[in-house]
């Protein structure tokens, strides 16, 4: 049963993303080895847009964005911390929009949304789930929230 989504970022400048995502978006993370940091987001969310007609967005392409509770509140704690946005927050219809770029050419939509879940991941997961994890698993990797 799928449980989760991994996104990927490809970057230039990988182990400079690394850090900027631990130490600017403050995501906490497991340390893997080797410089290697898979962050674990609290909520995932999955949307199927059309392509348009003007040729911006081409079929089979992808993109990962982070949601906030409050835009206006998340962009000025992120600007304190020094990242830099490319616009202004904009109304796009199913949320409040900005974009800001991370090290290594890495784009990422920021967005508020308009919408509400139906459900928080703590009330879909079965309670089994953590337990069956934690008894697999021989090798625990070191967690953070630096």
């Amino acid at each position: 049963m799928i449980r989760g989504l991994h996104g990927l970022f490809y970057s230039s400048e990988a182990a400079v993303t690394r850090t900027f995502i631990r130490d600017k978006l403050k995501l906490p993370y497991s340390d893997v080895g080797d410089g290697w940091l898979i962050f674990d987001l609290p909520e995932a969310d999955l949307g199927v847009h059309p392509i348009d007609n003007e040729g911006k967005t081409a079929a089979g392409t992808h993109d990962l964005s982070f949601y906030c509770d409050s835009i206006k509140d998340t962009v000025a704690e992120l600007k304190a911390r020094g990242v830099a946005f490319k616009n202004e927050i904009e109304d796009h219809g199913y949320g409040f929009v900005t974009y800001f770029t991370m090290p290594g050419g890495v784009e990422v939509q920021l967005y508020e949304p308009k919408y509400v879940k139906k459900r928080a991941r703590s009330e879909t997961r079965p309670k089994s789930d953590k337990h069956a994890r934690s008894r697999s698993s021989t090798r625990k990797p070191k967690i953070s929230s630096k």
